[in-house]
């Protein structure tokens, strides 16, 4: 308000000082002289015009400003709400990994974009034993444990995500068959070495069976699934924590 106030002494001021100046400067030459009532008019007149007219041209400006700032505001924040909620819903909430749906949908795309890659089917290995003797809570803490880890060893461009339950599944952009079963050896072995210790302090050996399968550029993605999936009931079947491709 003292802002709105100064700006408005300040028109008042400068109007008072241009009727003067003009007064002053064509009245004379008129044959007219600026003094008595008409000096106190060319003083008066610009106070008693500008006064109100700037203090409610200075106020509905600074509401609009304040209007727009808060307008601006409320914007960057709906974006903000708008992104958590579209990153909740296209992530488990557990891992942090890309859910089922969101898992698919942009395995397709690397699909219809002609990329090849290596996709991993992976299965924690007796993962109900688990919950049944320590806990859901210790459960959980493994599938954690175990989503970090898929996430900290994946490359720029491969997906990660949480099938369901123990089940996760990879994508691995564009890689060959060689860096396809490295990439899962190096999990096998990494799920191995997880310190996971439950409540009585007693440390739970974790393991993990893998199913692998290469996809050639335009796959299939139900098909690729489907035939990692056939490799993880190989390897479930081989005797659990191992690769199967």
């Amino acid at each position: 308000m003292y802002k709105i106030l100064g700006k408005t002494l300040l028109v008042a001021v400068l109007s008072t000082l241009a009727s003067l100046l003009i007064s002053f400067a064509f009245v004379p030459l008129m044959g007219g002289e600026v003094a008595g009532a008409g000096l106190v008019m060319t003083i008066v007149c610009p106070i008693v015009i500008s006064i109100p007219a700037s203090f409610v041209h200075f106020y509905l400006a600074e509401k609009l400003r304040s209007a727009n700032t808060a307008l601006a505001a409320a914007k960057d924040e709906l974006s903000v709400a708008y992104a958590r909620l579209q990153h909740q819903a296209q992530r488990d909430a557990l891992t942090g990994l890309l859910n089922r749906a969101t898992f698919m949908a942009e395995l397709a795309a690397r699909s219809d974009a002609g990329i090849h890659g290596g996709l991993l089917f992976l299965d924690l290995d007796h993962f109900k034993s688990v919950n049944d003797r320590f806990g859901h809570a210790t459960g959980d803490e493994a599938l954690a444990r175990v989503g970090g880890l898929l996430s900290e060893l994946a490359l720029e461009g491969d997906l990660v995500g949480r099938l369901g339950g123990e089940e996760f599944a990879i994508f691995l952009h564009a890689a060959s068959t060689e860096r396809m079963l490295d990439h899962a050896q190096t999990i096998r072995e990494a799920v191995e070495a997880i310190d996971l210790i439950a409540p009585s302090g007693q440390r739970i050996p974790l393991g993990i069976s893998i199913g692998a399968f290469h996809c050639a550029p335009r796959f299939d993605p139900a098909e690729a699934l489907a035939a990692s999936d056939r490799n993880l009931y190989r390897a479930k079947s081989a005797g659990r924590n191992t690769v199967v491709a």
